[in-house]
């Protein structure tokens, strides 16, 4: 009887283990910064928490233009640690309104999430360089 326990006991402990996943949580999905002058890079760091029981690898970040760049650490999230992930978008030669997307994928429960930048460029001036 104690080996049948034992057993139970430990197929019970490994089931819960191998059911172990990290869990990403974002401050928030979506940044509008507003109304930008053309020219600098307008950047952004979203937060992200790890609110699973096991350690979350960011394997790629995937933007969905060339003008708008992620930087993430390719560090484990452990359980309950925050990181973030820094978007950068390109203003330059961009005037008008704009909506982009970065697809961030992991090994979390929630494998794949996107994130939204959105704004408005005003242009230079004619004539001003500035």
């Amino acid at each position: 009887m104690k080996k049948f326990f034992f057993t139970l006991v430990s197929v019970f402990v490994f089931a819960a283990a191998t059911h172990a996943q990290g869990v990403l949580k974002f401050n928030k999905e979506t940044h509008d910064f507003g109304t930008l002058k053309e020219g600098p890079l307008a950047t952004y760091n979203f937060e992200v928490s790890n609110t699973g029981t096991a350690p979350v690898v960011i394997t790629n970040a995937q933007a969905s233009c060339g003008c708008t760049t992620p930087e993430w650490s390719k560090e484990p999230i452990m359980p309950g640690a925050k990181s973030v992930i820094k978007v950068g978008y390109n203003t330059s030669g961009r005037p008008g309104n704009f909506t982009k997307t970065i697809t961030v994928m992991s090994n979390a429960e929630n494998g794949t999430t996107i994130l939204t930048i959105k704004g408005n460029v005003t242009p230079k001036t004619a004539g001003s360089g500035k």
